[in-house]
């Protein structure tokens, strides 16, 4: 610890939340975010800004001029590249102390089932159903706690999954919902994305330090036009937690989402 160290993370310190012994354990926690999109850029520039150890993204996507008002990592001149290398070497110039490594893939079970058991929390920046069933299912198979956020239009939400024995995805959306709408087809505001992929980095600052009243059974709702929010509790089901482990045992959850 050097005064770089104390330079860089000298606002943590001073919070009773953080403190020294909060910042040693940032530097040892891992996370997986699946994604690099609009939830998934703000997500990532604040936990590997908090000084996570060792922060992964992974998504197999392209960067388009489409993503640019509201993917805020990327430039017009880094268009045709992949996301999750670009923001690999962006964010490597955000802290040089953080571990940070990129897949250029999309997410399959397969993958999910190698990659999930080295980290300490997964991150759901995807935009579809497919992905996010896929998701709870690994990360209940394998025993991770997962922060998941959604967007569509000017509305967000946001829930930690599968955090202490608590409630999994499928708790909350027991039946697979018929393909929906993705931002392309109905539009979202920019900052949106935003408002809640930070929402999305606290819930997981707050899971990894071990804070209370993480979003654990509870489905925070936004609306970013008159800034209304609400919170819808759920409970545990235990009959969807073990569909989820069956559909992989069985191998019939989804093998490759985008």
């Amino acid at each position: 610890m050097n005064d770089e160290y104390y330079a860089r993370y000298q606002r943590h310190f001073t919070l009773t939340e953080v403190g020294e012994e909060g910042q040693v354990r940032l530097a040892q926690s891992k996370v997986l975010v699946v994604g690099a999109g609009g939830l998934g850029c703000p997500v990532l520039q604040y936990l590997v800004g908090a000084g996570v150890g060792h922060v992964a993204v992974i998504d197999g996507d392209q960067i388009s001029l489409s993503n640019l008002h509201r993917q805020t990592l990327y430039t017009t001149e880094e268009t045709g590249r992949f996301k999750s290398t670009v923001a690999r070497d962006k964010l490597v110039k955000l802290n040089p102390t953080v571990q940070i490594s990129a897949v250029a893939e999309f997410l399959t079970m397969e993958l999910a089932l190698k990659l999930f058991p080295d980290f300490d929390l997964i991150i759901d920046g995807t935009d579809n159903f497919e992905a996010r069933y896929l998701i709870n299912d690994a990360a209940v198979f394998t025993g991770k706690p997962f922060v998941s956020g959604s967007v569509f239009r000017h509305e967000g939400q946001v829930s930690v999954f599968n955090y202490q024995d608590g409630p999994t995805y499928r708790c909350l959306f027991p039946q697979r919902d018929l393909p929906g709408f993705g931002c392309a087809e109905t539009g979202v505001l920019g900052p949106v994305t935003g408002a809640i992929g930070s929402i999305m980095a606290m819930e997981a600052i707050k899971v990894l330090l071990a804070l209370p009243d993480v979003l654990s059974g509870k489905l925070l709702i936004l609306n970013a036009l008159n800034w209304s929010s609400s919170i819808l509790s759920f409970s545990r089901k235990e009959e969807q937690v073990a569909l989820a482990k069956a559909r992989v045992s069985n191998k019939e959850s989804l093998s490759h989402v985008k």
